[in-house]
């Protein structure tokens, strides 16, 4: 076992994996983090892997030999040679200091790797004061009934044909929140349904793929989805009605939780806010 436990779980402020992203509090063990550096070495995905039901080959993987791991702190640095290719730092430990010093491994491994980015990832609290970047939401679907919210809300195989067809030019109008990803995986039948919302026979916002994955430890997870709503159409309560017809279809098909990365103070993390979602600490990107 490459990884002490008693070092490494009193850093854990918020439960972020490297190449992983969030997992549920209960499945934040030694084990997990064991996982993602054998799947280094074989280059392939984890089976609980939330990437993995998009097929192809892992493109994220952590660098082994480069892991600092001490009593005081953690470095867990990834490669991806995704675009130009990106070196990030995962920092874990209780002092500012660990930014510092994982910006320094993240530059020289940039560097070593001939690849242009270099960033650290610090896990925060989710008492952390006034933090910028990215929070960690979970729904617990075990807490409470999640009614069907009703509104015009649909799969969209059930609009007809000609609402159908308005999907193509929303998605690409939304390509930079990954809808037009989306509409190439829904056009290959390989992903599950998606939900979409229309006004005067026009799609204006969506959420999918609704999928359903077992976690590290067997529980069944709803798989983070795509979600995204144009500007025009905001303010209408579209969103919350597209989100409550998540949690629906979530909760009647068995999943126990979903776990969510918002963007702190965007309508997305405005919404899980509203809707109750439990805050599990945040991450911080930096450039090296």
């Amino acid at each position: 076992m490459f990884f002490r436990w008693d070092w490494l779980r009193p850093q854990l402020t918020a439960p972020i994996v490297p190449t992983l992203g969030p997992v549920h509090p209960d499945a934040l063990t030694v084990g997990i983090f064991e996982d993602v550096l054998r799947a280094a070495d074989t280059g392939g995905f984890l089976p609980y892997d939330k990437d993995r039901r998009w097929g192809g080959e892992k493109d994220e993987k952590v660098l082994r030999e480069d892991v600092v791991h001490q009593p005081e702190h953690t470095l867990i640095p990834t490669l991806t040679r995704r675009g130009r290719g990106t070196v990030k730092v995962f920092a874990y430990g209780l002092r500012d200091s660990v930014v510092e010093e994982a910006a320094e491994l993240a530059a020289k491994l940039a560097a070593a790797h001939d690849v242009a980015g270099a960033r650290v990832v610090r896990p925060l609290g989710p008492e952390a004061a006034y933090p910028h970047g990215t929070r960690i939401q979970l729904k617990d679907f075990t807490a409470a009934p999640c009614p069907d919210a009703g509104g015009p809300v649909r799969p969209i195989t059930a609009w007809p044909t000609a609402v159908q067809e308005t999907f193509a030019p929303f998605a690409e109008a939304m390509a930079g929140d990954g809808l037009a990803f989306l509409h190439a995986r829904m056009q290959a039948g390989r992903c599950g349904p998606v939900l979409t919302t229309a006004v005067e026979d026009r799609i204006v916002g969506a959420i999918g793929p609704m999928e359903i994955q077992p976690d590290a430890i067997g529980r069944p997870q709803l798989m983070p989805q795509y979600f995204a709503v144009l500007s025009e159409a905001r303010g209408q309560g579209l969103g919350r009605a597209l989100w409550r017809a998540t949690m629906h279809w979530g909760q009647t098909h068995g999943a126990a939780y979903q776990l969510l990365q918002t963007e702190v103070g965007g309508p997305s993390d405005r919404l899980c806010q509203a809707e109750g979602l439990t805050s599990l600490g945040f991450t911080h990107t930096t450039r090296a």
